[in-house]
């Protein structure tokens, strides 16, 4: 399986500006990103608009292009990104994994895991997704999807679901096994170039959830199920947690 691993990575951030060159331990964060999804694929590469980005990612040996600033989805930059890649590189790729750039303490396992949803040859689009082991983690907020028997996506939501009716909800995690959204997305290329030209939908608009566009078109969306526990640098308090992390792993 020949994979190509793309890292949308923007300056701008509402909550935490300019966060793929924040210092972790000595290196940006976008650093350490490529640097563990290196680890597992052969080919990895930041897909960027901001010039300061680009040269970040050179200075330490990656790979990037320049992507338009007027995508509105990192699945459509990342659909940008594999066209100049692939016709760089004259390659071709079974999958594209679109993997998050807030993630430095991303474990390359995810990305196994994420891949072993190919060897069902139906497949076109997947994604991880985990466990809740406790009543604060439905607490905590994130994105919750619910699930068919055959590990494929049913929906997705900022709320908690499913809803568990006649019990207390400090209980639920008890009555039902909830799951949490992981936001690593695998596509094969045929269905990259469809989601990206699908117009939004009333689901995703509501939610803004881009992965609710693919289901609401009658598509799937293959699940895998992973343990490894992933932490996303949104605020100043995600950024010194993930410092300490790395600090304390030194």
């Amino acid at each position: 399986m020949n994979v190509l691993g793309i890292i949308p990575a923007r300056y701008a951030s509402t909550r935490l500006e300019g966060k793929p060159l924040l210092d972790i331990g000595g290196k940006t964060m976008i650093q350490r990103v490529y640097e563990q999804a290196h680890k597992l694929l052969a080919h990895v590469v930041v897909a960027t608009d901001d010039e300061r980005i680009e040269k970040a990612v050179i200075d330490f040996g990656g790979n990037v292009v320049m992507t338009s600033s007027k995508h509105t989805t990192g699945t459509n930059r990342c659909l940008e990104a594999y066209d100049i890649y692939k016709a760089k590189s004259d390659m071709i790729f079974d999958v594209i994994v679109n993997i998050q750039g807030d993630e430095p303490l991303l474990d390359p396992e995810q990305i196994k895991s994420l891949l072993s949803c190919f060897y069902d040859k139906s497949t076109e689009m997947a994604t991880l997704v985990m466990p809740v082991k406790n009543n604060s983690d439905l607490q905590s907020g994130g994105v919750f999807v619910v699930i068919d028997k055959f590990k494929n996506a049913l929906y997705f939501s900022r709320a908690v679901i499913p809803f568990i009716r006649d019990i207390p909800k400090k209980d639920w995690h008890s009555k039902h096994l909830f799951y949490k959204h992981i936001g690593m997305y695998a596509f094969k290329p045929k269905a990259l170039k469809e989601f990206a030209s699908l117009q939004q939908t009333s689901l995703e608009l509501a939610e803004s959830l881009e992965q609710n566009r693919w289901l609401e078109n009658g598509k799937k969306i293959k699940v895998e199920i992973t343990e490894l526990e992933t932490y996303a640098v949104d605020t100043k308090e995600d950024l010194e947690r993930v410092r300490n992390i790395i600090a304390n792993k030194k």
